[in-house]
Parts: C-alpha cells; sequence; structure tokens
C-alpha cells in the first residue's frame, strides 16, 4: 500500500500549542488559553471527552455511554482559537518541534508547535503480567465499560442457562481485584444487580446467590482513605454480602478462574468473571519522552517533570496528569489532572505576553475524596472531616454531576440516578452487545 508523505498543519502566524489527550488536563489546558491569542491543536485518538470516574455505572448498567462521554468538539466549542484532531501520536520531534500522528485513515499528519503539552493519561497495570488482560479487563475507556457490561450481564444468561451446579456457580462468581476507589464502587455496584436489580428477572437461577469476592494485596480497602473510612466501606460491603479479602494477591489468571496468594497460601477461585482495578501504567508517551530528554521514570512508568510541570531539557514543553511523576509525589486522580491543566494555560499564556521570570511552582488544592459503597451509601473526606452515609452519597451525586460537561448530560445523569433510587430495578441500560455475550461463552476455550 502506498504510504502517504505526512502532511503538516495549515500554518499560522501565531504561536501553536498543541495538546496531546483530551482528557481532564488536556481540556482544561485550551480553556485556560481561550482569550490568549495563540492557536490550539487538541489532538487524541477518540472523538470524545470522558468522565473515567463513572465508568463503572456504563459498566453496571446505571448510564448509557452518551452521559459520560461527550463529543469532544462539543467540549470545546466555545474555544474558538482550539481545534481538534482525530489521531493517535505515535512520535514527538523535539527537535523540529513537530508531533507526528496517523489519522483513523493511517493518513499521517505532523503539527508543528511553539508550546507542546503531553497529557496522554495511564492505562491498567498487570505487573508484568499483560496477558492477563485478556482474563481481566479493566476499566479506562467506553469500550471497556461496553464490554465488561456485556461479559457481567452475559454470565447470568449462561449461568440460567447452564444444566450443571458446578458450571452456574462458575458464571454466578465475580471476582475484583484492586481495593481501591474503582475497586470498592465496582464491587458495590455488582452487589446491587445481584441482590436487588436482578432477582425478579431470571427463572432458573437465584441472582442473590451470586458471590462477589474484592481482594488487594494491601491490608485495607480504599488505602487513600482515613482508617475510620476504610473500616466503614469494609463493614458495608460486608453487609451487602461481597466478600473481602485483603493481604491476598492476585498470582495469575486464566478464563476459567484466577489464583491467589494469602497467609493461608495458594488458591484458586473458580470464576469467569474478574475485573481488574489493581495499578495503573503511564501513557507510552511518557516513556517516549524520557528516552528522548534522559529524564527518568518512575516504576509506573511515570515521567519525572519540574515545580512548573515542563520537561527538563525541552524548551516549551509540558507533561501532566497520570503520566507524570512530582516531587511532592501527587495522587493519580482528576483533580490533579485539572489544577495541572489549568496552571500549565495560565503558565503558557505569560510565557506569550513576554513573562520571563521564573515561574511560581504548581501547588495541589485537595478538595477531598469521595468513594461510593451502593445506593445510598459513600464515603467522603474533606479537608480533614469525614463523612459517611447518605449525606456522603448526596455529596458525592452532586459534586460528580457538576463535573459533567453539559446540563443536558447532568439532568440526564440526574433522571437515571433518580429512577434507580427509587426503584431497584429500574436499570434500564442492560444492553449486551454480541461480542460481550461471545466473550462470556468463549472464554474457556481460549484458556
Amino acid at each position: 500500500m502506498h504510504k502517504s508523505t505526512p502532511r503538516r498543519a495549515q500554518e499560522s502566524h501565531r504561536p501553536k500549542v498543541v495538546v496531546v489527550g483530551g482528557g481532564f488536563g488536556g481540556v482544561r489546558v485550551a480553556k485556560a488559553l481561550a482569550r490568549t491569542d495563540v492557536e490550539v491543536t487538541l489532538v487524541d485518538r477518540t472523538n470524545h471527552h470522558l468522565f473515567q470516574p463513572l465508568l463503572y455505572q456504563v459498566a453496571t448498567g446505571i448510564l448509557p455511554p452518551g452521559l459520560i462521554a461527550p463529543a469532544l468538539r462539543r467540549v470545546v466549542r466555545k474555544e474558538r482559537n482550539t481545534r481538534t484532531v482525530l489521531a493517535e501520536v505515535h512520535d514527538i520531534d523535539l527537535e523540529r518541534k513537530v508531533v507526528r500522528a496517523a489519522t483513523p485513515t493511517a493518513q499521517e499528519i505532523e503539527l508543528p508547535y511553539d508550546y507542546l503539552v503531553v497529557a496522554g493519561g495511564a492505562t491498567h497495570a498487570y505487573f508484568g503480567h499483560q496477558q492477563w488482560s485478556q482474563f481481566a479487563p479493566g476499566m479506562k475507556t467506553i469500550e471497556d465499560a461496553r464490554t465488561l457490561r456485556s461479559h457481567i450481564l452475559g454470565a447470568y444468561e449462561l449461568a440460567e442457562l447452564a444444566t450443571d451446579d458446578t458450571e452456574r456457580a462458575a458464571y454466578l462468581t465475580f471476582v475484583v481485584v484492586g481495593a481501591g476507589p474503582t475497586g470498592v464502587e465496582i464491587a458495590g455496584q455488582l452487589a446491587e444487580l445481584a441482590r436487588h436489580v436482578l432477582p425478579e428477572d431470571y427463572r432458573s437461577i437465584d441472582t442473590r446467590r451470586a458471590k462477589i469476592v474484592l481482594l488487594d494485596a494491601g491490608p485495607s480497602v480504599l488505602p487513600p482513605f482515613a482508617p475510620k473510612l476504610q473500616r466503614y466501606t469494609r463493614r458495608r460491603l460486608e453487609a451487602m454480602g461481597v466478600e473481602v479479602r485483603l493481604n491476598t494477591a492476585a498470582t495469575d489468571t486464566d478464563a476459567e478462574s484466577i489464583a491467589v496468594r494469602s497467609s493461608a497460601g495458594q488458591e484458586r477461585i473458580v470464576a469467569r468473571t474478574k475485573i481488574w482495578a489493581a495499578g495503573v501504567q503511564a501513557s507510552p508517551l511518557a516513556a517516549m519522552l524520557a528516552k528522548a530528554t534522559g529524564t527518568p521514570t518512575d516504576r509506573a512508568g511515570r515521567l519525572a517533570v519540574g515545580p512548573d510541570c515542563s520537561l527538563p531539557g525541552a524548551d516549551g514543553v509540558y507533561a501532566i496528569g497520570d503520566m507524570v511523576t512530582t516531587a511532592d509525589r501527587l495522587p493519580g486522580v482528576a483533580q490533579v489532572a485539572m489544577q495541572q491543566g489549568t496552571y500549565v494555560g495560565k503558565r503558557i499564556a505569560d510565557r506569550v505576553k513576554g513573562d520571563t521570570s521564573t515561574p511560581t511552582p504548581f501547588r495541589y488544592v485537595d478538595k477531598g475524596s469521595m468513594a461510593t459503597i451502593g445506593a445510598r451509601q459513600a464515603v467522603a473526606q474533606v479537608r480533614g472531616v469525614t463523612i459517611t452515609g447518605y449525606l456522603a452519597y448526596l455529596l458525592w451525586r452532586y459534586v460528580h454531576v457538576m463535573f459533567l460537561v453539559g446540563w443536558g448530560n447532568r439532568l440526564g445523569t440526574l433522571y437515571d440516578w433518580l429512577r434507580s433510587l427509587r426503584h431497584a430495578r429500574n436499570r434500564g441500560h442492560r444492553l449486551i452487545g454480541l461480542t460481550g455475550a461471545q466473550a462470556v461463552e468463549e472464554m474457556p476455550q481460549a484458556a
């Protein structure tokens, strides 16, 4: 096939800012530069801006994908100096100041820049066992969440058809690896599905007998939270029927089971559904920049950046969000990426206006942490204050709905939440994709 010559972006006399990644950080950079005389190009391999904290609600049928993944062009439509490009970045030439990317049709394009912000995010970390990903998928994209929804619901369908008790039990066993906020939230929703949403929909199985196991190699659930909230969360999960197993590490997995190790020794749990919520690995872009500049990375592949989020040895290049590490080791949460994005956008604006002074270092303002446990239950810690139960749940909902883009998405999300609160079985987004159902059925053969 003929390989086309890379096409350069249209020339402009204004300073060019290329932002790689349309997530929380990248979008905030564009918004911070909205009133600056620059040309911003926001490049991403998807056409949507994803609100990752609510992915688990797509995976468990509470919300449809569209409410948490608005079109990226729509998100930055008011920033008249910003254009979006659907392409995947595969090379950054720091010497020539050019970003190289491939469009969905394999067209090579070059995006020249005066300032570059890389916000590539992170993906799942399987601690050197990438082959586990086919048997224990995680949730980082809309496709991940939809596939997982099909797999979870498909497991109940195949359990309904099973004629052997052992096979039925395997389909009705769900193992979540990782007891951080994502693991806790997905385990809680799996329990809600089994105990309250699905029981009246099946005739040959009792979905309330489903076994949900939450395991973690560490000694507590929700490690970043206060001990009081950790204890509360564990009690609530166990009251919902979740089997919480701490100090228990996954050592292997295949289509039919997962092997774990604890103080009691090795054990294999027979389960057709495993969900990975343990650990993250920085975007490959971090390794690319590290190699080009000699900048170190940590064990998770995160790139070390300066106090102003700049990349040492590369003038005008910044990196933010989950793919970087700083001297104060900030958590990999959306708030960090958003605040860094705003900070870097303002820093670039100052430089464009001729400010050559030493920048004030980035300072993260911790606005608190929250996690839901199940319907009407959550935990939150805000500036030293801990909140549990329904009040924390209402606070969680308010914060998350306000961070969604657009009032249509906010109102749609509130409507679906209210329906599910009023009647547990009103969880209407339970479509099983053919690929997801087939994946559940074929997993034993895949092993």
